[in-house]
C-alpha cells in the first residue's frame, strides 16, 4: 500500500503473510485511485525516479517485488527494462495488474507471479535489477526479503526501494502529520470501504526502521554503495544500492 496514516505506535503490527495478502485483496479495487488521488499524482514521479536510478540500458531483466497492480513493472518497461517479473502475494492485486499489462500490450515482456518476498520464485543470480515500491515495510521479516533480493540479483546488480519517511523540515513535518492523521484516514476509509486497513497501515510505517537503520540492514544483507535519497521533503526515501560483488567480504 502506498498511502498510510503516520501515527507513532509502540506495538508491532501483525504482518502474517496471509493476513496482509487478504487485506490488500480487499482494498485492491480502489488501490490505484487512492494512490493517485491522495498524492496528487506525485506517486508516478517517485516511481519514475526509482527506475531512473537503476540506469537501465535496455538489456536487463528486472524483478519487481511487492508489485501490487504492476505500476512499477510498467514503469520499468517504459524506463528500459527488457523483461520484468513482478511478484506479489495478493491475488486480487495481481489480477488488476494483469489487466493493466494486457491493456498496455506488454504481456510478452511482463510476467506477474504470485509469491512471497521472503521466498522469491527466482533462481540465484538470475536478474540484473530489483525494485520494491512501498512494500518492504509490509514484509513480515524485511531482512529476509533483503537476503532474497541479494540472492536473485547478479553480483553488481542494482536495487531501488521506495518507502515512506518523515519530512525533515519541522514546519513541513507538522503539516504532513496533520494531513495523514486527519484528512487521509477519512478519505481512505470512505473510498476503500475497509476500516481494518487503516488500523494496520499506521503501525506499518511507525514501526519501520528509519533511513539510517534501514541502510544498515541493507549493508548487512548483501548490498553496498547504498544511498538513502529523500524525495518530496523526505516524505519518501529512495534507497539505491548494488548487490555486493561475489568476491567482496
Amino acid at each position: 500500500m502506498l498511502f498510510v496514516v503516520l501515527t507513532p505506535v509502540n506495538d508491532a503490527p501483525d504482518k502474517t503473510p496471509d493476513r496482509i495478502a487478504g487485506m490488500f485483496d480487499a482494498i485492491a479495487p480502489r488501490y490505484d485511485l487512492l494512490n493517485h488521488l491522495l498524492s496528487a499524482g506525485i506517486d508516478r514521479r517517485w516511481r519514475a525516479r526509482a527506475i531512473r536510478s537503476l540506469q537501465l540500458t535496455g538489456r536487463e531483466t528486472l524483478l519487481d517485488v511487492c508489485t501490487g497492480t504492476a505500476d512499477v513493472a510498467l514503469a520499468a518497461r517504459r524506463g528500459g527494462a527488457a523483461r520484468v517479473v513482478g511478484v506479489d502475494f495478493a491475488g486480487a492485486m495481481l489480477a488488476l495488474g494483469r489487466r493493466k499489462v494486457d491493456a498496455a500490450a506488454e504481456s510478452q515482456r511482463i510476467a506477474l507471479v504470485r509469491g512471497d518476498a521472503m521466498r522469491l520464485p527466482a533462481r540465484d543470480a538470475s536478474v540484473d535489477a530489483a525494485t520494491v515500491a512501498f512494500g518492504i515495510r509490509n514484509v513480515q521479516r524485511p531482512e529476509i526479503a533483503c537476503d532474497e533480493m541479494a540472492r536473485v540479483l547478479k553480483p553488481g546488480g542494482r536495487l531501488a526501494i521506495l518507502e515512506f519517511g518523515l519530512p525533515r523540515v519541522p514546519g513541513m513535518r507538522s503539516v504532513y502529520l496533520w494531513y495523514f492523521n486527519r484528512v487521509l484516514p477519512a478519505i481512505g476509509r470512505l473510498i476503500s470501504r475497509h476500516t481494518a486497513a487503516y488500523t494496520y497501515l499506521p503501525a506499518s510505517v511507525g514501526t519501520f526502521p528509519p533511513p539510517a537503520e534501514f541502510v544498515t540492514i541493507l549493508r548487512h544483507h548483501g548490498f553496498s554503495e547504498i544511498r538513502a535519497v529523500p524525495l518530496t521533503f523526505g516524505i519518501v526515501y529512495l534507497y539505491v544500492a548494488r548487490r555486493t560483488q561475489a568476491n567482496s567480504p
